[in-house]
């Protein structure tokens, strides 16, 4: 459990990013001589390290915004927590039965369970991609091998090298300092190389700038959907735009038009007056229509682009008991949290083509969409931006949005393209394409953002691949020590 604990130090806020190596050092010291059959257990507790230490911000959500008692709100957190260390013992049992005679396979075999835990966590029931170990190095040496491999590809070198320096140390107590030489070498090799990389430019970045403001509205979560407030929170959004009607791109953060798109009329031909000729505002909104996929009027989580760009997105990647709640018929109406306001979005279609601003094309991810790393890349082809819209009041003043903040970066660092953040409460920035950030307002303030933004063009090799050269390095990896052990017995 300390050893999951220790992962979540090295993501934001914290950043000590050595820590990852160390934590899997010491997960293998406690771990790699243990019996095949206590290999479940062991894994669970160090995923319920890792996520209790790491999501319980989650508390926030459904005790404070959720209406739902402290007790009760306790033991859905735990429920959390507990599900989602499943996934870690699963991987640790499956890592037992695959190599349950030899401490040296063992050793091999875990950078590939581990990475291919982490997937099955970021796909199944929707997925929650969250506390990857690779994300941690948006700020850490390994960063450069993210337009390359993708998180998952950082995830791995993380657990290589603590399954080496495990390697090396043991090699030493048997004597065999050339082996243990060779060992550390394998691990220490992608620190070194991954610098360099990091100053290679994968796509081109226009010299044309683009003006930019991004309007932080701070509207308190308790009111958010408070009919009463409607009127005041789209007239605060309008006032803070007043100066700002010029710009190339305006930013809204999500919902920040709080009715849906077909009652929105009036509001939106205001703005499409108040704008410049060559300027697009981008906000999120409700959208609620016809929706011929499914052929009946459905209800999403969308953002669209008025005045000098156009098109609307609807949120493909819904958070489950936040924006639709599972076996809603029989949960509906058992506590407050599974009536939360805005509960029964419906998933956007696939292949959307995104957002326009005049010449630029840009991709748009609202809110939990940023977190899945394939997902981002693949939707970002033939994009020159990326745009992320949130609200995090949700949340409070936790690390959660602080989390949520590292990995846009850490997508803007594997595409290559700027990352346009708006959000309710904060943290909204500017990102650049090696996913740092260049202007930021603080948290819990009403604030404009302003600055320059760039388009890019070109792809990132892991735009073009995905995860999967790594994952498949892994299933071969797995399918190589499990044939010797095959072949020996």
């Amino acid at each position: 459990m300390i050893a999951g604990a220790l992962q979540t130090l090295t993501f934001s806020p914290f950043h000590i990013w050595a820590l990852g190596p160390v934590s899997v050092l010491l997960i293998l010291l406690v771990t790699l001589n243990l019996p095949s059959e206590k290999l479940f257990r062991a894994g669970w507790f160090v995923g319920l390290g890792l996520f209790a230490s790491g999501v319980s911000w989650i508390y926030i959500s459904i005790s404070k915004h959720g209406n739902t008692s402290v007790p009760i709100a306790v033991l859905l957190m735990v429920l959390f927590v507990a599900g989602l260390a499943l996934f870690h013992g699963l991987a640790f049992w499956f890592w037992g039965k695959l190599a349950r005679q030899s401490m040296v396979r063992r050793l091999i075999l875990f950078p590939a369970i581990w990475l291919l835990g982490d997937w099955l966590r970021g796909w199944l029931l929707t997925g929650f991609p969250w506390l990857y170990l690779g994300t941690a190095h948006t700020d850490g040496p390994l960063a450069g091998l993210a337009p390359l491999t993708g998180v998952h590809g950082l995830t791995f070198w993380i657990v290589v090298t603590g399954a080496a320096a495990y390697g090396a140390w043991w090699l030493i107590l048997a004597g065999r300092k050339t082996a243990a030489g060779a060992t550390a070498a394998i691990a220490v090799l992608p620190w070194l190389l991954a610098p360099a990389l990091n100053q290679v430019s994968w796509t081109s970045i226009s010299e044309e700038p683009k003006s930019f403001a991004a309007m932080q509205g701070n509207i308190p979560q308790q009111i958010k959907w408070d009919p009463e407030f409607l009127k005041d929170q789209i007239v605060a959004y309008l006032g803070m735009t007043e100066e700002h009607w010029d710009k190339d791109i305006i930013l809204w953060p999500e919902t920040a038009i709080p009715i849906p798109q077909d009652q929105a009329g009036k509001i939106i031909d205001h703005i499409e007056e108040r704008l410049g000729e060559n300027s697009t505002l981008i906000s999120g909104i409700p959208w609620y229509g016809y929706s011929g996929e499914i052929e009946d009027y459905t209800f999403h989580n969308s953002i669209l682009a008025a005045g000098g760009g156009e098109g609307i997105y609807h949120k493909q990647k819904l958070v489950p008991f936040g924006e639709y709640v599972p076996l809603q018929g029989l949960l509906r109406g058992l506590i407050g949290f599974f009536d939360l306001p805005m509960s029964s979005f419906t998933p956007g279609p696939g292949q959307q083509s995104g957002l326009s601003a005049t010449d630029t094309r840009l991709m748009p991810y609202i809110c939990y969409e940023v977190a899945y790393p394939d997902f981002v890349a693949f939707n970002a082809r033939n994009t020159g931006m990326l745009v992320t819209i949130s609200n995090d009041g949700w949340f409070g003043d936790s690390i959660g949005p602080l989390q949520h903040l590292q990995l846009a970066r850490m997508r803007a660092l594997e595409t290559g393209r700027y990352m346009l953040r708006g959000t309710n409460n904060g943290v909204t920035a500017i990102i650049n394409e090696k996913g740092q950030i260049t202007e930021r307002i603080p948290q819990f303030q009403r604030a404009v953002l302003t600055g320059e933004v760039f388009s890019a063009t070109g792809s990132t090799p892991y735009m073009q691949t995905g995860s999967w050269p790594v994952l498949t390095l892994a299933v071969i990896l797995i399918v190589f020590v499990r044939e010797r052990v095959i072949t020996k017995n």
